[in-house]
């Protein structure tokens, strides 16, 4: 049985745990190989790269595009590294050859950045596509670092690992990824050897350029593709639950058996990501099954999301949503009546790369919700001068997922347990389809309302 798997940043800062509960549980001998696993880079260090992926703070990549100096954060950087190998050498690293693998890739990215800053300094080319080789430069350097001590770890334990980095850092042939993908593992016997590969995968079109952050789980979705495993995995810190234990009580939910890459599809939707949308969609098309599993809970088996999967009962699976949203209300009399009164709202937002997860009309407004992080007063401004009246308001989303919930009541049964709880409902609105009921509440009404949700169907 042929597997493709991907660990997160956070699993793999636990790399004790990874080792003894993906790798050895319950397996040894061939059982041991077969096996494909993508790795992320360690827990934080993509942030010190590029930038702190929540709250923005700079990282390395920062210095250079505001045209500073960048070799003290990177000489900070190597510190930090080896810091980290330094933390494995009980798991068996062999720190002093961890330490020179870093330190020269490293080194060797500098020399890069000192080319592209140079370049960028002479105002002779596009600053955009300059600042662009840069990220690509500096996020293959994270998943190289922990591949790298991913491999040596095991080899020391007599367990044969090959390691796979599609970072092409040295390799300067003009492949696409998915050509760098294949080249790379094409001579690999899958059966006798466990592959440790990079997250990261150089192309000509440039990972980072195409999916930025998600990118480690693209690379994963191309090879499973290319492979075609009899599964897919994605081993994370934690279950895909009903609802977020931390808000309902772990007594009060439990992990999601099963689910359809349709409802996979709505969680990524409000930013509770099983798996990047552009990962999932490929491996809907080809069929392939993936499974999320808790790297801390071996024996649990996880969620298995599936093509055709619908569920037999009539049941809400998943009750969940964000709190940073932004709703955007437009009103004009002249709308009432007017054919494709919102093709010029939409084009605005299309001006501005700004994509809505929700949208209602009626007869002279239309309200729509975007991510709090997408807001653009230039868009407001423009909103302001071809309509009468332009409301914003910050707004939350709580939602009712499922792959088979079409049942009489459901409606009233959320609209009571919202009045119960005090809670008033700004908007609600589900397509035909019904695999995603959406409901708009305040921003400080959310963790409320999904704790009345979640008891409501319970």
């Amino acid at each position: 049985m042929l597997t493709v798997e991907k660990i997160g940043g956070t699993s793999m800062s636990a790399l004790g745990d990874v080792i003894n509960n993906i790798i050895l549980f319950e397996r040894s001998g061939h059982k041991l190989y077969n096996r494909i696993f993508v790795v992320s880079a360690f827990s934080g260090v993509t942030n010190l790269l590029l930038e702190d992926k929540k709250t923005g703070a700079p990282g390395v990549y920062h210095q250079l595009a505001n045209y500073k100096d960048f070799h003290k954060p990177l000489s900070n950087l190597i510190t930090k590294l080896k810091q980290i190998n330094k933390s494995y050498a009980s798991l068996g690293l062999n720190v002093v050859e961890a330490d020179q693998f870093i330190e020269k890739r490293i080194l060797d990215a500098q020399a890069y950045l000192e080319n592209l800053a140079n370049i960028l300094a002479s105002g002779y080319v596009s600053k955009e596509g300059i600042l662009q080789a840069a990220r690509e430069i500096l996020a293959s350097i994270g998943e190289s670092h922990s591949a790298f001590n991913f491999t040596n770890i095991l080899q020391n334990m007599d367990i044969n690992a090959t390691l796979v980095d599609l970072s092409g850092f040295n390799d300067h042939h003009s492949y696409t990824i998915d050509q760098r993908i294949k080249h790379d593992l094409q001579h690999i016997d899958f059966q006798n050897t466990i592959c440790i590969v990079t997250g990261y995968a150089k192309g000509t079109e440039g990972i980072m350029r195409e999916f930025d952050r998600g990118y480690s789980e693209v690379t994963f979705s191309k090879i499973a593709v290319l492979v075609q495993p009899d599964e897919a995995i994605i081993h994370k810190e934690y279950h895909l639950c009903t609802a977020d234990p931390v808000l309902v009580g772990v007594d009060n939910c439990h992990p999601v058996g099963n689910t359809n890459y349709d409802v996979a599809d709505q969680l990524a939707d409000v930013g509770m990501e099983a798996i990047h949308p552009k990962a999932s969609k490929p491996l809907e098309i080809n069929d392939i099954n993936l499974r999320i599993k808790n790297t801390f809970e071996p024996e649990h088996p996880g969620t298995l999301i599936t093509r055709e999967y619908i569920s037999n009962h009539k049941r809400v699976e998943v009750i969940t949503g964000t709190d940073k949203l932004v709703m955007i209300d437009i009103y004009d009399p002249g709308m009432v009546g007017q054919v494709g009164s919102d093709l010029h709202i939409m084009q605005l937002f299309h001006k501005y790369s700004i994509s809505y997860t929700f949208k209602a009309t009626s007869a002279n407004s239309i309200s729509i919700v975007i991510w709090e992080k997408d807001f653009n007063k230039k868009l407001i401004t423009e909103l302001e001068n071809a309509y009468e009246k332009v409301a914003v308001e910050k707004m939350a989303m709580v939602c009712l997922l499922g792959t088979n919930m079409d049942q009489p009541g459901l409606l009233a049964k959320s609209a009571a347990a919202f009045a119960e709880n005090g809670i008033n409902i700004k908007s609600a609105g589900f397509a035909l389809r019904k695999v995603n009921i959406q409901f708009l509440v305040a921003r400080e009404d959310f963790d409320a309302s999904i704790i009345a949700l979640n008891k409501a169907m319970a």
